[in-house]
This record gives C-alpha cells, structure tokens and sequence, in this order.
C-alpha cells in the first residue's frame, strides 16, 4: 500500500495537536494491521503528550549533535553522523503497538546550520515508505510550509477555530502550499466552535471535511492528564475526527483501505 501521509497545520491554540492525536488513535484502531507514525513537529511536544509518551531523543538532539561537532571543527564526526542519519533516527523512534512516534524537538536558536536543516528536512522522505499511515502534528502557523518541511504530503489537514485570524491563517496557509507542497487533496476542520458558526464563504477555503463544537469530554479528559485513548468514541472531537479521515481517504467507516 502507498504511504498516506497527513498533515495538521493551523494556527495555535485551535486543537490542531488534538485531532492529529485523535486521528492517530482512530487509523492505528481501524487498521491494527498498519503500521503507523506520529510526527510531532512542534517544539511543544503536545502530540506525544498526549499519547503519554517521553521521547528518550528527538531529532533536534541529533542536529545539536552535529551542530556541535561543526562548531569544534570535526568535520570528520560531523559527517559520519550525517552518514549514519537512518541509524540515529531509529534512536529518535518510540513504538507503542502498531504506532511509532518521532518528535522534533526544540530547536535551539543560536547558530545557522542550514545543511543540517537540509537534512531533517528530508527526514521524512527518508522513513516515510517504512509506514501505511503518516500523522504529522505541524508547527503552528506558516513556517514549516514556507520551509517546504511538508513538501511531500497526501491530504494536507487545515484547522481552525471560528476566529477571523484562525480562519485567515489557514486561508493563508491554503495559498502557500500550492505553491510549495506537493499534496494531494485538502481539506478543512472548524474546531471549538459553537452550533451556530457558518463557515464564510469569500475566503477561498477548500472543502470542509468536518465541523467540531466545543468538545467537553475533551477539555475534561486533557484536565485529568489522561490520553487520548481514554476519549469517548461518541464525543465531537473523535467523531468528527473520524468523519474527516474517512472522507479523505474516500472510504467508509468500516472500510479496508
């Protein structure tokens, strides 16, 4: 089977990092057969968070590795860490039944290492083919799209809130990456929002795959610092979640892919 690859991207704080979690649960419980990856591309760390899982590595602690092998002048160990990138990235992999999760980690800001950037850039192309399904939880905002981190996607997930800038940033994002993202289909997510949001209809947005009130069994469960398996299967959050995955992917609930 071709890889699938999703990615979130949206602006903070509009529950970009929960549906990814949720989306995460429902394929990896659709299809236990599948391998799965989680991507935790925000510095945050909130997708593995909420997967209860701490990462013994990131691939940020890869990069200051050879960030700092380049600062001492050992171009020698810089570049066989650079050639031993796929044995490394197995460090940064934690496997909990049929998913794997990567996190990014959080960069630092001193210094410019641009071919090292290069280089986890390419990391997902690197490890994508090893999976069925590719969840990518993105940095919030544009960034990641205008550094073409998700330059090759399947369904490219934008999520927002009912907030005139939530809406606007994806409106962005939605422009940028026909120009920068190689992607098959995309697709909209109102999250939080209230039983009488009417999605506005002059802003360009491609279609809308699910529309999410306010989940409170959510906000509940994230209070109790409990994972998103602990997430009721009827709750908004899960079913619309759900609703949007399989409309992507151009399949029934209880369809094989």
């Amino acid at each position: 089977m071709e890889t699938k690859i999703f990615a979130f991207a949206g602006k903070g704080g509009v529950g970009k990092t929960s549906l990814s979690a949720a989306a995460v649960r429902i394929l990896s419980e659709r299809y236990p057969e599948k391998k799965i990856l989680a991507v935790d591309a925000d510095p945050a760390v909130g997708l593995l968070t909420a997967f209860g899982v701490e990462p013994a590595l990131t691939l940020d602690h890869v990069r200051l590795m050879i960030a700092e092998s380049i600062d001492k002048g050992d171009t020698s160990e810089a570049a066989a860490l650079l050639s031993e990138a796929r044995f490394h990235l197995l460090d940064c992999i934690t496997e909990v039944g049929n998913i794997s999760f990567l996190a990014i980690g959080r960069p630092e800001a001193a210094g410019c290492y641009c071919k090292v950037n290069a280089y986890l850039k390419q990391v997902l192309e690197m490890i994508s083919g090893n999976y069925d399904f590719v969840v990518i939880d993105g940095e919030a905002g544009i960034e990641q799209i205008n550094r073409r981190v998700m330059e090759n996607i399947t369904f490219l997930v934008l999520v927002s809130d009912g907030s005139m800038k939530g809406i606007r940033v994806i409106s962005t994002i939605n422009d940028v990456s026909k120009k920068l993202v190689s992607c098959k289909r995309t697709g909209v997510v109102f999250n939080r929002v209230t039983e009488e949001f009417i999605a506005p209809a002059d802003m360009g947005l491609p279609e809308i795959l699910a529309v999410i009130e306010d989940d409170q069994a959510q906000r509940e469960n994230d209070m109790r610092g409990e994972t998103v398996f602990s997430l009721p299967e009827d709750s908004p959050l899960y079913v619309g979640t759900e609703k949007a995955l399989f409309l992507l992917l151009g399949v029934e609930n209880d369809a094989a892919v």
